[in-house]
Order: structure tokens, then sequence, then C-alpha cells
């Protein structure tokens, strides 16, 4: 006897990471991106804030698990999803990546998941995009030369979007920013530093990928103009936020709210303010704080004017929204059902 009539017999698609690659091979990721950060901006998103788990594998390494549910408004419809992302640091001395997730996208009518998809190459992808479309937008005019910190997937990714022709790379483990530099030879002129302060002095574009907990980066590294996105959690000293001309972030209320990325933390010590020159609650600000003073959105709907001088160091803070990989995720499902890629599981 069946009582659970109302489990009907149905399908959802399942892709796995080839199959996520090929069809984002049809997707051009910076327009998504860009087009997902103006919805952000105009207040067509929904970003709740994130879960995390954090613990300690078996061999003491840090992992943690993140869960990003998001949707955004697609003229009269919803686009609704939710990443998992999970990642531990031990991984790379296993010779794994460090992180790995899923991404699940709803049915906006009967809530129901209707694709999955393997999500560390979308996340990793929508990051560097991210990076991308800042440079465009905040880069120094004439922009060239690049760091990247750290070489690990993130790396790569970005390898694969940066507009620039020389790259500079430096990973505490010299035998990976060798091979990577290898593996991009033909198509960058690259070189590899012997240390992080050699790979950033003279670069306009400084990108740190890194799994550092402990700040490492003064300013006084920088050169006149240069843009950081310091993507990874702790690589700039307070410093860099102190002195930038421009402090810019993709959700406010994200890294506020969080306690692990140094601008969360700056801004519960008063060494930072929000974008309305507002102090955390509670907490009496530090006279040398300075305010975040805009939002990548706002820049990119012309709401911010962005570069005020080509002098100008400016700081990018991304903390990873939701709702662009959700975006990614609407465009690969959409090339996937006109491809039939990937396997239809039996819910």
């Amino acid at each position: 006897m069946n009582l659970f009539t109302e489990y009907p017999d149905s399908e959802l698609r399942y892709l796995p990471r080839a199959a996520v690659i090929e069809c984002c091979a049809e997707v051009d990721l910076l327009e998504v991106v860009e087009d997902a950060l103006m919805r952000h901006g105009t207040g067509q998103a929904i970003l709740p804030e994130e879960a995390y788990l954090g613990w300690r594998t078996a061999s003491g390494a840090a992992a943690r698990a993140l869960a990003m549910p998001g949707g955004l408004r697609d003229g009269d419809r919803l686009v609704l999803g939710l990443k998992t992302i999970n990642g531990s640091l031990g991984n790379p001395a296993l010779g794994l990546a460090r992180s790995q997730g899923l991404l699940m996208m709803f049915d906006p009518d009967v809530a129901w998941p209707r694709t999955v998809m393997e999500s560390a190459y979308l996340s990793a992808m929508r990051t560097a995009a991210v990076t991308a479309v800042t440079a465009r937008l905040l880069g120094r005019p004439g922009m060239s030369r690049a760091a990247v910190l750290g070489c690990g997937t993130l790396a790569k990714a970005h390898l694969a979007l940066l507009p620039v022709s020389e790259v500079c790379l430096y990973d505490l483990d010299r035998a990976r920013a060798l091979a990577l530099a290898e593996a991009v030879r033909d198509e960058l002129d690259v070189t590899v530093a012997g240390d992080a302060e050699s790979c950033v002095r003279g670069r306009d574009l400084v990108i740190t990928v890194t799994t550092v907990t402990e700040g490492y980066l003064p300013y006084e590294w920088l050169s006149p103009g240069a843009l950081v996105a310091h993507v990874s959690l702790d690589d700039v000293l307070p410093g860099v936020v102190r002195d930038a001309a421009l402090v810019v972030v993709d959700d406010w209320d994200l890294v506020r709210q969080d306690h692990r990325r140094l601008l969360g933390r700056l801004y519960r010590t008063g060494e930072l303010l929000g974008p309305d020159g507002g102090a955390c609650p509670g907490v009496t600000p530090d006279p040398r704080a300075r305010p975040v003073d805009t939002t990548l959105a706002r820049v990119l709907t012309g709401a911010h004017p962005g570069r005020a001088d080509p002098g100008d160091v400016i700081l990018s803070n991304p903390f990873g929204m939701s709702v662009l990989d959700i975006a990614l995720g609407q465009a690969v499902e959409a090339v996937a059902a006109r491809r039939g890629a990937g396997f239809l599981l039996p819910r």
C-alpha cells in the first residue's frame, strides 16, 4: 500500500564536474556575474546569511562546511538555489583540492530541487570573474602586471580570466608555484618570486588567494595605483585597510556579520566603520577608523564613481555572494538542458 502519493515519480538532473566544465564553455562567465552584480545592486537579490560549520579532521587540520542560499529576480520569476562548499586545509598535503561541494537549483513554484551540480569549479570561476570585473572597473589605466599570492585552485581560475599579460606567482610551497607557472607559460609572461614582498612590489594588480590566518602584507609593499583583490581571509594587514584610498566590498551585511575575516573583525573592534559611517553597536570607534567606501555593485551601476586618481591604492574585499553562484548555475542548467548533459536521476 502506497500512502505517499504526493511524491510522484520525477527526475532531477545531476551534473558532475566534467559536465559543469563543458557547459561553462558555452557561458560568458563575466557577463553572467556582472549581470548578477547589477541585480544585487538594484535590489533584485535575496541574500540570507550563510551557515558555517567548523571542525578539526583526524589529522588536526581545520575544516569547514558552508551553506549559502540565495535568489535572484529574473523578470516575473525567481531563480533560487543553495550552494554547499566544504574544505579542509589538510587536503593539499594529500594531493587533493582544498574545497569541494554541490549547487542545488530549486523549482520556484513547488520548491523541490531541480538540478544538482558540482560547485567547486563554478565557485572558483565565479570568484575569478568577480576579480576580473573589479579589475575592469577599478584597475589603474594600462594595468598589465599582476601578482598572485597562493597557487592553488583559485589561482588557476584567476589566471584563466585575468586581464593582464604579465604575472608573478608566489606560494609557500615553491614547487606548487613552479608547476603552475609551467602550466600557463604558453599563455602568459610568468615568473615565480622567492618571497611575497618581491612578488607584490611593482605590480598593478595584487590577488591574494591563500589559506593564511595571519596577515603579512603591509601597505608599504604596494605600488601607487595598485588594486588589491583581497580574495582570501587575512593576507593584508590592517594598515592596508586604513590607508587605501578606496575600500570596496561586495555586500556589507555579509562582511560585517562575519567573525573570521579581517574587515568583520576590524568593524567589531572599532577600527572600521560601515559605509554609512556607523560603528559596530556598543563599540567606541577608534579615532583613526575609516569607513568602507562602497560596494562593487554601486560602482558597476554608476552610483559611486570608483577610482578617483590613477595613483590611488584600492582595496577590494569580496565576501563571495551565493547569488553569483546561483546566476552561473542558472546559465549552466540552461546549457545542460539544451545539450542533454549530465544524468537524470529518479527522486
